[in-house]
C-alpha cells in the first residue's frame, strides 16, 4: 500500500536550517508531483512547496527563498530543505501525493523554531 514517511523535524533556532525528507512507497513515486504541507497550531494546513515529475517547483510565497523542495527518482524520496527558519515556520510538516483520485499523507513530523 502506499506510505509516506517523513523525518528530520526537531527545534531549531530562528535562522537555523532543517532538512526534512519523505520515504515514499507502493506507487510509481516518479511520474506523480510531491508535496509538503504544513499545519501550524490553530491554523488550517496549507501548501507549502510541490515539485512536478519533471522537476518544475512551486513555492508558497512565505517560504520563497528560504526553502527548497527536491527529489530523488532513484531513492523514491523527496527532501524540503529549510533555511532562515522563522517562528512562523513552526508546524507540523506533512508530505503528501495526490493521484488516482486519491489523497495520501504521511504522519507528519513537527519543526519549533523557537530561541
Amino acid at each position: 500500500q502506499v506510505q509516506l514517511v517523513e523525518s528530520g523535524g526537531g527545534l531549531v533556532q530562528p535562522g537555523g536550517s532543517l532538512r526534512l525528507s519523505c520515504a515514499a512507497s507502493g506507487f510509481r513515486f516518479r511520474i506523480y508531483p510531491m508535496n509538503w504541507y504544513r499545519r501550524a497550531p490553530g491554523k488550517q494546513r496549507e501548501l507549502v512547496a510541490r515539485v512536478f515529475s519533471d522537476g518544475i517547483t512551486h513555492y508558497a510565497d512565505s517560504v520563497k527563498g528560504r526553502f527548497t523542495i527536491s527529489r530523488d527518482n532513484a531513492k523514491n524520496t523527496v527532501a524540503l530543505q529549510m533555511n532562515s527558519l522563522k517562528p512562523e515556520d513552526t508546524a507540523t510538516y506533512y508530505c503528501n501525493a495526490v493521484f488516482d483520485g486519491n489523497t495520501y499523507w504521511g504522519k507528519g513530523t513537527l519543526v519549533t523554531v523557537s530561541s
